[in-house]
């Protein structure tokens, strides 16, 4: 069908307007006169023709002789058939009066009795359905073609490319001074846009740029802030889309929207294609729960490997994506030529945690309590994104406050906020339960202060928070790997609730449901993923296939992973129980000052089981900068590379979720 114009409307005008002239006897000068005027104008014998019709209303055709004494005009200015109309009061008496004027030759004319005839009403009940249903039909087609007038291809436009385009000196504004910390990832990203910038630089040293960049690292880290800084920096079109854009309930619409987007690329060549969350499409195939019928998302995948790396040209095309889940993706999809680059965007560290306070502390009125060095010990394991949203509660607690500037506590507060969730002190609990909460946080604070290698402990309360009764904070420290010795101390002050709660109140709650939970989880990754039981040594079962049907182990593997797990965690509820009974006294006091104060810092704790013997990595890190000299660190804790599909990225992502 062919697409609406308006030139249809000014045709059916037309069209109207001609039907109304035909029907109006070859046109004419219309007069309304009264009753009594028309009555006398038939008596004076000016009238040819009457027609009187079912409502009442009357029409009298003027005879050409006498128009002027009627119109005082002459005939050639009134029309061919020039009328008067006027109503009668009722048609037998305007018959009677007709028959009267008849006999007397007053009139010799026709008289007609027709039924009155409303055009407007007849075309709006036969043309507007069908206006009506053009309306709707051109309402869909636009809808489904991507809203607007959708450019040629009507309901076909579903095939076209979704990517929002950015050309040279567009309105993105971002550059690589706002994405704080991301040193090496800035690095190999500055390359690829230098390169298209100064292509000739690489080229005369007989180099290639890589086809493409995946950015991997776990969410909020900044991936696409470092995306969107690309297309600040590059003075080139950069095209950004999103994985689930190529999938669509239509069959072939993913492939063909992975090849309309490569020809708008060829078309702005040289550019850059961003493609976010990539694990949407580049999933590994035929491992999708699908039974063997024809996957649509396979197709489109298909299509995108032929397009990054096929017979077809893609010169002077960078391909860059993002991604948390690297370890589902197809190995074509990762392999040189396609993927050549992974880069890692880890979490930030210390330093680079106050590079990104720095950049979110720019637009927030702050005073001079505000000590970016304590907020970024007291944020291990945040992430850009989660920094961003301390400074944010910390700027909405401030202003709930009726505060002029934010200061420090307002951003404590915050920290404490997003980590256990927000204070209910309208909770309503016995002193009874309060001595239980009691008992059991001051179990885990004293393990994680007696017990070397447990997370230093910051702060203490027994106030609800969120769905949590009590919470304890610490500051763990940064690893790069992580020995037996740590796990097993970490899982015993983990255990000091609940071993606190039966060796002191004689009897157990639920409280301590997360804590089992963890313990579990990390006792069967200890035994399963990292090999470190006795009896089941240097052994990995670890599998990332996302759709296993089977154990990589026999049933009789199971039962023994079963028994190490309960050992391990037996053994170590068993220590923990042992080193309280040594401290009952300090145990005792601590709990009582729980109860009494309701929040406990790390003084409270010292003054009451003296100082930890044992300093953290960091606080031998952070004592030796400020002594300026070189830390001396044990051979044990120097950083090394691990590969990243070891499962203790999970056991470290339980403790930072923790």
């Amino acid at each position: 069908m062919p697409r609406f114009n308006l030139n249809w409307l000014y045709m059916l005008i037309a069209v109207m307007l001609l039907g109304l002239y035909l029907t109006n006897e070859g046109g004419g000068t219309s007069k309304n006169v009264s009753y009594d005027e028309f009555q006398q104008y038939v008596r004076n014998g000016y009238v040819n023709k009457v027609v009187a019709y079912d409502d009442n209303s009357v029409e009298a055709y003027i005879k050409a002789q006498h128009v002027k004494d009627v119109f005082q005009q002459d005939s050639n200015k009134v029309g061919r058939n020039p009328v008067i109309t006027t109503d009668a009061p009722a048609r037998e008496s305007l018959e009677t009066f007709l028959q009267a004027e008849r006999q007397e030759e007053h009139f010799d004319g026709s008289v007609n009795y027709p039924k009155k005839s409303n055009y407007w009403n007849a075309i709006l009940w036969n043309i507007l359905p069908f206006v009506f249903l053009i309306g709707i039909w051109i309402f869909f087609m636009r809808r489904m073609s991507g809203g607007g007038a959708g450019g040629a291809g009507g309901v076909f436009n579903v095939g076209k490319s979704k990517a929002q385009l950015f050309e040279k000196d567009g309105a993105v504004k971002v550059t690589f001074k706002d994405v704080a910390g991301l040193a090496e990832a800035k690095q190999e990203v500055e390359e690829i846009v230098e390169f298209l910038k100064e292509p000739q630089k690489y080229t005369d040293l007989g180099g290639k740029i890589p086809k493409g960049a995946l950015l991997v690292g776990p969410p909020g880290t900044g991936k696409t802030l470092l995306a969107k800084a690309v297309a600040g920096e590059a003075n080139v079109p950069f095209f950004s889309l999103s994985g689930s854009d190529f999938v669509e309930m239509f069959v072939g619409v993913g492939a063909s929207r992975v090849r309309d987007l490569f020809r708008q690329a060829k078309e702005k060549s040289p550019c850059i294609i961003f493609i976010d969350e990539i694990d949407a499409v580049g999933r590994a195939r035929g491992k999708a729960p699908a039974m063997g019928g024809n996957d649509e998302r396979e197709n489109t995948l298909n299509q995108l490997l032929t397009e990054m790396d096929g017979f077809g040209s893609n010169s002077g095309i960078i391909i860059l994506a993002a991604t948390n889940r690297v370890d589902v993706l197809d190995k074509a999809l990762l392999r040189a030529g396609r993927f050549d680059r992974q880069i890692h965007v880890d979490l930030p560290d210390l330093n680079e945690r106050k590079e990104v306070f720095g950049v979110h502390l720019r637009p927030i009125k702050i005073d001079d309590t505000v000590d970016i060095d304590l907020l970024s010990r007291q944020t291990p394991g945040f992430s850009g994104a989660d920094i961003a949203n301390v400074c944010n509660e910390a700027a909405l607690i401030a202003a709930r406050h009726g505060k002029k500037f934010v200061g420090k506590q307002d951003f404590l507060d915050a920290v404490d906020r997003i980590i256990g969730g927000l204070e209910k002190k309208t909770k309503i609990t016995t002193e009874a339960e309060r001595r239980t909460i009691a008992q059991h946080e001051a179990g885990h604070a004293g393990l994680s202060w007696l017990l070397e290698h447990a997370n230093p402990l910051i702060k203490v309360t027994i106030v609800p928070r969120g769905r949590a009764l009590g919470a304890a904070w610490y500051l763990p420290e940064e690893r790069q790997i992580t020995t037996k010795e740590q796990m097993l101390d970490e899982m015993c002050a983990t255990l000091g609730g609940r071993a606190a709660e039966e060796l002191f109140a004689g009897k157990i709650s639920t409280g301590a449901m997360n804590d089992l939970e963890r313990v579990t989880k990390q006792a069967h990754g200890m035994i399963a993923y990292l090999g470190m039981s006795d009896r089941l040594p240097n052994l990995c079962y670890y599998s990332n296939e996302e759709y296993a049907f089977s154990k990589p182990y026999s049933e009789k593997t199971a039962e023994l992973i079963d028994e190490e797990v309960k050992r391990m965690i037996n053994e170590q509820y068993d220590r923990a129980k042992r080193i309280l009974s040594e401290h009952k006294e300090q145990h005792a006091q601590l709990t009582q000052l729980l109860i009494e104060k309701e929040v406990i810092f790390t003084e409270d704790v010292e003054r009451i089981f003296g100082k930890r013997p044992w300093a953290s990595r960091s606080e031998e890190i952070m004592a030796a900068k400020e002594k300026k000299e070189n830390p001396v660190v044990p051979i044990e804790n120097l950083p090394q590379v691990e590969d990243s599909s070891l499962p203790q990225e999970k056991l470290d992502e339980e403790k930072d979720n923790e």
